[in-house]
């Protein structure tokens, strides 16, 4: 996903956005007016029923405060924004809208059950309460003629912090369904500063629960063609980009050394850390390689229009920066003691059986084994081109490891030593 983020963060939200205020500042407005009650019941409808699909409870609570403001700026203004009611209201909304998408974006999403959505609903309530309150004729202060319907400066501030807990959200999970809440609460601050109430007003509030629905379904598809864990695409991917081969490609199958053993060794937080690097670094590897995460420590790297041996020098270029990285392992302190066992341990195996990353200076390295193929008289088909790579990685491991190899057009006999290579990986 690395090279696609600028897309995530343009569709579906950006470019909803952009239709919405188009339409919401020209003669389009006019002649779509009719359609606007449909548009805005099914925007809201397929967003809750997508919810409900999804088990979300977040996206549900999202589509429940934006249609709760909308109604209550409508109820309590009456069609006057400018003062009393109508303009109390508005504040509320542009207060209370935002806090609820920031809040949701920490809360812990525990799916359409009793526990997860009860204390939400009660929040809800009595924001609904303070709102009703707040906004009775004798508790607003009117107006004078005139004034100004758009929000203040200061009212910003609430639509800033929310936005910036968003974009940290999605910074730390990687998910586009945080960029469609970031775009829906774009979409919200521009019906509330613009025209809270009319026909703009359905626009706006539509085209936001539009984009939460859409946001749900551009996160299933990244999930469904992602590695959640490291970002790249995943194994789904990987064999519709084997459908669309052309004659001319390479197809490259990397191998962590010795996972196995130093994911025993750290603990699986760092062995996520680890796979994670090594993904970062083969999103990277250049001449248009794509990289995918097959399963475990295996990864693969497709270059279109590329011969295996114009992708080794890349090949090898990212072996060597893989091999010069260095990482720290926090609460090595802790297991300190765990890992003077396991490494008095394995000293009394084989010298193959050494982990694959080695402590200098308290800091962390590892090596990948990696075998190139291309298309060829013998290998024809993109799983014979792949099973080509995967002999010549084995080839690699049994050489050494932490090399590249290059498939052969001699079969290899490394059959009988398969088992024995692949157990010491």
């Amino acid at each position: 996903m690395p090279g696609s983020i600028w897309k995530a963060w343009l569709f579906p939200g950006g470019i909803l956005l952009a239709l919405a205020a188009v339409v919401a500042h020209t003669s389009l407005l006019a002649s779509l007016a009719p359609s606007l009650g449909f548009y805005y019941f099914s925007a809201f409808v397929a967003g809750l029923l997508l919810a409900w699909r999804f088990n979300s409870s977040r996206a549900l609570f999202s589509l429940l405060v934006l249609l709760l403001a909308h109604r209550a700026v409508e109820f309590f203004s009456e069609g006057n924004v400018h003062g009393g009611p109508g303009r109390t209201v508005v504040l509320l909304a542009a207060f209370l809208v935002p806090l609820n998408y920031g809040l949701l974006a920490f809360m812990r999403e525990r799916g359409l059950t009793i526990a997860g959505v009860a204390p939400r609903f009660g929040l809800l309530f009595l924001q609904s309460v303070t709102v009703a309150v707040l906004c009775r004729p004798e508790n607003t202060l009117a107006s004078p003629p005139g004034h100004d319907v758009r929000l203040p400066w200061w009212m910003l501030a609430p639509f800033v912090l929310a936005l910036v807990a968003l974009v940290v959200r999605f910074f730390e999970t990687r998910k586009p369904v945080e960029i469609g809440y970031l775009w829906s609460l774009a979409v919200i601050y521009l019906w509330l500063n613009d025209n809270p109430v009319g026909k703009t007003a359905d626009l706006y509030v539509a085209t936001a629960a539009l984009i939460v629905a859409a946001s749900l379904i551009e996160n299933s598809y990244v999930l469904a063609y992602h590695d959640e864990l490291t970002g790249i695409r995943g194994r789904r991917a990987f064999n519709e980009a084997l459908q669309a081969l052309d004659q001319q490609y390479a197809i490259a199958i990397v191998d962590i050394d010795h996972f196995k053993q130093f994911n025993d060794t750290y603990g699986h937080d760092v062995g996520d850390h680890v796979l994670r690097m090594v993904a970062g670094r083969l999103a990277n590897v250049g001449k248009n390689g794509q990289a995918f995460r097959c399963g475990g420590e295996e990864f693969a790297i497709i270059f279109r229009d590329t011969s295996a041996g114009e992708a080794l020098d890349h090949l090898d270029a990212l072996r060597r920066t893989i091999q010069d990285s260095r990482f720290r392992v926090r609460g090595a302190e802790r297991r300190s003691s765990a890992r003077t066992e396991g490494t008095e341990r394995r000293k009394t195996t084989s010298r193959k059986s050494a982990p694959a990353a080695s402590e200098l200076s308290g800091e962390l390295s590892l090596t990948v084994s990696i075998g190139v193929a291309e298309p060829s008289t013998r290998n024809r088909q993109p799983e014979q081109v792949i099973n080509a790579a995967d002999q010549a990685l084995y080839r690699a491991k049994h050489n050494g490891r932490n090399r590249v190899e290059l498939a052969s057009l001699v079969p290899l006999k490394l059959t009988k030593r398969r088992k024995r290579v692949a157990d010491g990986r």
